[in-house]
């Protein structure tokens, strides 16, 4: 079992060019679809719907469809229940905090606002299956599992996400991980020095 430490709003910056570019490149549709692939027991996924929250009025914010993948059920079953302990989400903006998050019944824990863990789809996937958990994705983030591949399975991975995502979708990777050679023709890098990139409307 690979479990990834991490925690609500890590690794920020580069979560916000993947909303950024993908509100810019979902305008207009009336599903926004994203899939945090490999999600761990869920601050990410968490994360990525109060960002997307805070940037929508909240009608749009009701037609976010976020899958949050993992391998590993006893994850997913903290990412169900949504309740995290102060180390976790101390980072938190303290008016983001007050807005989207309640003391829950354990002492120092917290529990995520309904509005957001409304839009977050927990699902068991494996990646190396290469079976996205569904097409016309808006968005992929991928950040805590793709250093864990080998480099054939990690290329056979990111082809699987070029054909998940719809025309113009946005991918984000861990920001160790630059993308193979072999698939910079799939993608067009939008930031410099980060890993967020917009898909090519070519053949995987």
């Amino acid at each position: 079992m690979i479990v990834a430490f991490t925690f609500f709003f890590r690794d920020l910056e580069p979560l916000q060019h993947g909303v950024h570019f993908l509100l810019q490149a979902a305008s207009g549709r009336t599903r926004v679809k994203v899939w945090d692939a490999g999600c761990a027991f869920g601050p990410e996924p968490y994360t990525l719907a109060i960002l997307l929250a805070e940037a929508m009025n909240p009608f749009a914010f009701r037609n976010v469809e976020l899958v949050a993948s993992d391998y590993d059920a006893p994850l997913l079953e903290t990412l169900k229940e949504g309740v995290y302990p102060w180390e976790q989400v101390q980072r938190i903006p303290a008016d983001l905090f007050a807005k989207y998050f309640t003391p829950a019944e354990r002492e120092g824990h917290f529990r995520v606002a309904d509005v957001i863990r409304q839009r977050v789809q927990p699902v068991i996937h494996d990646l190396t299956s290469l079976i996205p958990v569904r097409d016309g994705v808006s968005m992929v983030v991928c950040k805590n599992v793709l250093l864990h591949l080998q480099p054939a399975e990690r290329i056979e991975v990111i082809r699987m996400f070029h054909k998940a995502l719809e025309p113009g979708g946005i991918l984000l990777t861990e920001h160790t991980q630059k993308l193979p050679d072999e698939l910079g023709p799939l993608f067009e890098q939008l930031v410099a020095d980060a890993q967020v990139f917009r898909k090519r409307d070519v053949a995987a």
